[in-house]
């Protein structure tokens, strides 16, 4: 059974980082798309950041480019989000998510499976 676990979230100052993990289990995730996904409270979810690890290629959403870098050991099936310079507007729920494919995709219908969230909450 595949399981997305994420964890590192937690309460940081702004100006801040965080590294998040998400640790993946139950299959081999080397021709898998690995990202991260947010969601804050009243908003849809949105994406965040994901890799294709065959082809070497990132992706970034235009409000997180610059400060969010997303990493991946693929030999361990884990995918990391390094969090700089964190803002207030970082706070919400991030999710880990996979899709058996090379492609990543921005919207939430095209990922497979889904971690159960870690929450990350950046004061002023």
């Amino acid at each position: 059974q595949v399981q997305l676990v994420e964890s590192g979230g937690g309460l940081v100052q702004a100006g801040g980082s965080l590294r998040l993990s998400c640790a993946a289990s139950g299959r081999t995730f080397s021709s898998y798309a690995m990202g991260w996904f947010r969601q804050a409270p009243g908003k849809e979810r949105e994406f965040v950041a994901g890799n294709t690890w065959s082809w070497g290629s990132s992706y970034y959403a235009s409000s997180v480019k610059g400060r969010f870098t997303i990493s991946r050991d693929n030999a361990g099936n884990t995918v990391y989000l390094q969090i700089n310079s964190m803002k207030p507007e970082d706070t919400a729920v991030y999710y880990c998510a996979a899709a058996n494919r090379q492609v990543v995709y921005t919207t939430r219908d095209r990922w497979d499976y889904w971690g159960q969230g870690t929450q990350v909450t950046v004061s002023s």
